[in-house]
């Protein structure tokens, strides 16, 4: 009897120790989990850095983007650079933050037909586009301000029909377009002035149906320059008399 109540202690013990091993590591990864949350609560307060989605930990992507979708923009978040194009055609859109980690785009950036866009702040990272920039027909697009880093441009830079566009002073810090420069139907662009640092293009400059904006803006243009565009097409903009008339003035 003795010895069949000792074998029920022991095993009684037994169980019972392996129950409080269980807990204690059911416990361990909770416990370190909030540890390490609190660690990066703790890091995020004193140093500021981010660490959401806009982390810039995932690269570059390789191939061609399409954003048509807020949830687009989201998948992007994290890499630094793409490829090969990247094309903006989202009338939903309101928010373009998570793309700013993108240095760099290898083909064209198409910025087309988004019609909540106001700005385009999440482009801040971009200094160079190895093709080309289309602005197209974006009714809300209030400043081009989230180019500002912005230095080339392999091919050309299109401007055109942004409904509320006053300026390009988001393009202020370009410095050259590989090949043609064209601005038009643009109704209440008033000034070139963002393109003071442009000194280099190719091929054709079109400015042309920018109802309010002065040509005298365009031989100014021409005037710091120092290659040779051609052909030069400059109509149907608001007709001014350029006095005296800039050199290379058309």
């Amino acid at each position: 009897m003795r010895y069949v109540i000792f074998i029920g202690l022991v095993t009684a013990l037994i169980i019972g120790c392996h129950h409080v091993g269980s807990l204690e590591e059911d416990a361990g990864p909770d416990a370190d989990t909030d540890s390490d949350s609190d660690t990066d609560t703790e890091t995020d307060t004193d140093t500021g850095t981010d660490t959401g989605p806009n982390e810039c930990t995932q690269g570059e992507y390789s191939g061609d983007v399409v954003i048509a979708t807020q949830s687009d923009v989201a998948a992007l978040a994290g890499h630094t650079s793409i490829s090969g194009y990247l094309y903006i055609s989202c009338p939903s859109c309101t928010d373009l933050s998570e793309l700013v980690c993108i240095s760099s785009v290898g083909g064209r950036l198409a910025i087309r037909n988004n019609g909540a866009l106001t700005n385009l702040d999440g482009l801040s990272g971009i200094t160079t586009v190895g093709r080309y920039l289309e602005i197209w027909n974006n009714d809300t697009l209030t400043n081009l301000d989230g180019l500002s880093a912005l230095t080339s441009l392999g091919e050309y830079l299109d401007v055109w029909s942004n409904l509320v566009l006053t300026n390009l002073d988001g393009l202020s810090s370009l410095t050259s377009v590989g090949e043609h420069l064209s601005i038009g139907d643009n109704p209440v662009l008033t000034n070139l002035d963002g393109l003071g640092a442009l000194t280099s293009m190719n091929g054709i400059l079109w400015v042309y149906s920018n109802e309010v904006l002065p040509d005298c803006e365009v031989c100014d243009l021409l005037d710091q320059i120092t290659t040779a565009p051609s052909p030069i097409d400059v109509d149907d903009n608001f007709d001014d008399t350029c006095t005296p008339v800039p050199a290379g003035c058309p």
